[in-house]
């Protein structure tokens, strides 16, 4: 009943709609237009750099995506007015968030550049939600099985933290490599979270 294809452009604002809601961004920010616009930006952002974009379908309803960015192959949805989209918000971010936005960035590069001291990981997992609302079970499974049947004997990482469903990757074989705990300043919140950092080496043939 899911079908796994390349994601179509008019289907961006709704994988825009699951970003928010599969990392709670509304925890974050209280403006709707602002939470929109940072949704944009992040969709943006990661499908600039992504090499596999995985859409799931059903009865041709879009239900689900993964992305990835894995070394050595080339980027699919690159473009320069997303690019200039992506810089600009992040440059007003940083000057009305202020270090909040900073310390998370930092904490996953903590653990990435910890991560790598013994190990070489292939590619990087950047983005994987599921329609909520969707009645059909197992979207975010037959999504990561398609990006493993791809990526054979790889070994991927990926980013999440405590607000985020990471149960999902330890049931499906993925395992917590480093941990940080942080306390993003926003505005007038303080949000304490535990960045997480996640690896699994892909089976062989």
């Amino acid at each position: 009943m899911i079908e796994i294809k390349g994601i179509r452009k008019n289907d961006y604002k709704k994988a825009q709609k699951f970003a928010i809601q599969g990392m709670h961004l509304d925890w974050y920010m209280d403006s709707k237009a602002v939470l929109a616009l940072y949704a944009k930006y992040f969709w943006y952002m990661e499908l600039n750099r992504a090499t596999k974009v995985y859409g799931a379908y059903v009865d041709d309803i879009f239900v689900g995506v993964l992305m990835a960015e894995m070394k050595n192959e080339p980027k699919c949805y690159h473009s320069l007015s997303k690019a200039v989209y992506v810089k600009i918000f992040d440059w007003l971010q940083h000057l009305i968030a202020g270090k909040g936005v900073g310390e998370y960035d930092e904490a996953n590069h903590d653990m990435y550049n910890s991560f790598c001291q013994k190990n070489n990981p292939d590619g990087e997992i950047i983005f994987l939600a599921a329609d909520p609302d969707c009645k059909v079970k197992g979207v975010g499974t037959a999504l990561l099985s398609a990006f493993e049947e791809d990526e054979k004997e790889k070994l991927v990482y990926l980013y999440t933290d405590n607000a985020c469903t990471y149960q999902f990757y330890e049931h499906r074989g993925f395992e917590q490599s480093e941990e940080r705990q942080v306390v993003l300043d926003l505005d007038k919140k303080q949000v304490p979270l535990t960045c997480l950092l996640y690896t699994k080496k892909i089976a062989g043939k």
